[in-house]
């Protein structure tokens, strides 16, 4: 319980960055994906951070399933109704499979013109479209440890038991979103979130922890910043709405 009721927040500082090449305008019906940009080497985007920014964005994971019977016109499942989001979320090992191999670390476009070649081969769009996907959300980066230092002693007693020290660790989160536009076949733009914070372990009789939230933090912001993406500006919802 003491460690608990003295938890405290330690130090961030968090940057967001977006840049955009083209108009979001998405809808109600419309779905989107969140998927990890391929990578054959080194360390991916962990699952934890795909799974966060879903339930930021909508609350919870669309399945194929919930996603064919709102194309059939159906009633979705209670447990994804997503009547009062204003998209939805595609489950991504659902979309993966749908496209096997095309998506696969080895074969998965990395690049404007790679993607525009994904979306020529035969039945890729004519797929994507059945599954009422209209963008896909490629998010590359990791929360890392970048520095740490100091330490704690504890020890137990015939007078009881007590920590002395300081203890200190710094953690980044860097992530880039890359949004595609499936329906136009075209790289809509990027939001780059960069959050770095220190945490703090302070040995006084009880530990005491100064946490950063740094990755849920990150989550947070990126998150956040794409649902404005993807909803587009005023002026193009107007420009949409009056093109209906």
């Amino acid at each position: 319980m003491l460690l608990l009721s003295t938890t405290l927040v330690g130090c961030m500082t968090a940057k967001i960055e977006e840049v955009r090449s083209a108009k979001t305008q998405i809808a109600s019906s419309d779905a989107v994906v969140i998927l990890a940009k391929p990578s054959i080497e080194g360390t991916g985007t962990e699952q934890g951070f795909l799974d966060c920014l879903e339930r930021e964005l909508v609350g919870m994971e669309i399945s194929a399933r919930s996603a064919d019977a709102q194309r059939r016109g159906k009633p979705f499942e209670p447990r994804s109704n997503l009547a009062d989001k204003p998209f939805q979320i595609y489950a991504d090992h659902h979309f993966i499979d749908s496209l096997y191999p095309w998506l696969e670390p080895s074969t998965a476009p990395g690049n404007a013109q790679a993607f525009s070649a994904f979306l020529a081969r035969p039945g890729v769009a004519e797929r994507v479209g059945e599954m009422g996907v209209r963008y896909i959300v490629w998010v590359d980066g990791v929360t890392q440890k970048t520095d740490g230092g100091g330490s704690i002693a504890c020890a137990a007693g015939p007078g009881g038991a007590g920590c002395l020290g300081l203890g200190w660790w710094e953690k980044q989160s860097d992530y880039e979103a890359t949004i595609w536009d499936l329906r136009n076949g075209v790289n809509a733009g990027t939001v780059t979130t960069d959050v770095k914070g220190t945490s703090v372990m302070i040995g006084a009789i009880a530990p005491i922890p100064l946490i950063s939230p740094v990755q849920s933090t990150a989550c947070d912001r990126l998150a956040s910043q794409l649902k404005a993406f993807l909803l587009g500006s005023e002026e193009d919802a107007a420009t949409t709405a009056q093109a209906q």
